[in-house]
């Protein structure tokens, strides 16, 4: 069962005392910009300018990095518009144009996150750079487009969970039936768990052991709370009787958790860290030669 967004105008949140009707869209001349794009936009241009800020972390130039976010993008988008579209063809079976409509929404994280490592995989190859190193900058990225643009789905009245009457409810008010309706608001939810994250990683990434140890931990956080709050909703895409999305978290999440618990007990190196091989070989370039 999903809502349909179109029913629905102004939005509540009783525990703040807050009702607001927020728009979809607004026009510019003869242009329409749709609050979902603008949101998923801004979150990429945060996570643009938080990687490239940090891009000698992974042996790279700002420069690298923002050729890099060309390379991902499509690939991220194609392959999240791809993942909703295979596991909802009956929304587009009778209007196949319309899986061109992104702007209504119908992005799946997890094709994008699937889209963005085949990019970073295929980028790497290119540019002869470490795929671990690489990896560990690309999934704080992930982390801020995924707790920023989970605000387009407010926008779109969209990624809602089951209804409920707990403290974190959200009011919807249904312009059909004249009455507020109260749900999990499971894109907050979401929202707030990678913001977490990304709090938690940032603060770990300048003390990894090993390359790669923050792009597990990545996959740990995220899958765990993914595989909490799909049971929350109501909108799920499903492979059968199962959540496609809460399988991968749960399944994501473990395999992580035995990887990093691997890995714990092997010896590293820090020295042998892209961003600290790369900052030796560049300051050997400088030492002035007798």
């Amino acid at each position: 069962m999903s809502l349909n967004p179109a029913n629905y105008s102004r939005i509540s949140f009783p525990l703040f005392g807050i009702e607001i009707d927020p728009i979809r869209y607004f026009t510019i001349g003869p242009l329409t910009i749709h609050m979902y794009g603008l949101v998923i936009a801004f979150g990429l241009l945060l996570a643009g300018v938080y990687c490239s800020r940090r891009s000698k972390r992974a042996g790279l130039t700002e420069d690298d990095i923002l050729d890099g976010i060309l390379w991902i993008t499509p690939f991220a988008v194609i392959c999240a518009r791809v993942y909703y579209c295979v596991f909802s063809w009956s929304e587009y079976a009778a209007d196949p144009i319309s899986v061109l409509y992104i702007w209504n929404g119908g992005l799946a994280i997890y094709g994008a996150v699937m889209g963005a490592f085949l990019g970073v995989a295929v980028y790497c190859r290119v540019k002869k750079c470490s795929l671990p190193a690489l990896l560990d900058l690309v999934v704080m990225g992930f982390l801020i487009g995924q707790f920023v643009g989970r605000w387009g789905n407010f926008f779109n009245r969209e990624a809602f969970g089951a209804p409920t009457q707990a403290f974190s409810r959200m009011g919807l008010f249904n312009t059909v039936t004249g009455q507020w309706e109260f749900y999990h608001p499971t894109f907050l939810y979401e929202s707030l768990w990678n913001f977490t994250g990304f709090l938690i990683l940032h603060f770990l990434y300048p003390r990894r052991a090993y390359d790669g140890q923050i792009a597990l931990g990545y996959c740990a956080w995220y899958g765990l709370g993914r595989a909490i709050i799909e049971g929350l909703r109501m909108d799920s895409l499903y492979w059968g009787s199962f959540r496609v999305s809460q399988v991968l978290g749960a399944v994501g999440s473990v395999a992580a958790v035995a990887a990093l618990t691997v890995l714990h007990f092997r010896p590293h190196d820090r020295e042998r860290l892209a961003e600290r091989v790369c900052a030796k070989a560049q300051a050997e370039k400088e030492e002035p030669k007798e």
